[in-house]
């Protein structure tokens, strides 16, 4: 599951609908939200995006969160390292051939790394 899905799974829950339901308002199949929710699609559009928003009726904050958890939620990452020096690409390829045996605990440890990073200089 992504950090998107997990959001809109909490949501859907909050207002006690169905996926099934939710897909319907939403105009799209439940398959195609079950597999947006579990990770298995990409970044929805902006228009569902807004849709969605709409049909839970959040606030501005909330839906500006949750458009930011969709950006992250992409399944498939592809991470252009030309131009970039070479420990940049060894990085990337490292991560990804172990990110799925990575723990919680590094996984956050990781984030807050990340986190940081962009608030130096």
């Amino acid at each position: 599951m992504t950090p998107f899905g997990e959001a809109v799974r909490k949501l859907r829950a909050r207002k006690g609908v169905s996926q099934k339901e939710m897909a319907a308002a939403l105009n799209v199949t439940p398959a195609y939200l079950s597999a947006l929710e579990h990770g298995k699609r990409g970044t929805p559009t902006f228009d569902l995006l807004q849709r969605i928003a709409g049909y839970f009726n959040i606030i501005w904050d909330e839906a500006e969160e949750l458009f930011l958890l969709a950006r992250f939620s992409d399944p498939r990452v592809v991470i252009d390292t030309s131009g970039l020096a070479p420990e940049y690409t060894a990085l990337v390829n490292r991560l990804a051939g172990r990110i799925r045996g990575l723990d919680a605990a590094t996984i956050r440890e990781l984030s807050q790394v990340l986190e940081n990073a962009g608030k130096s200089g």
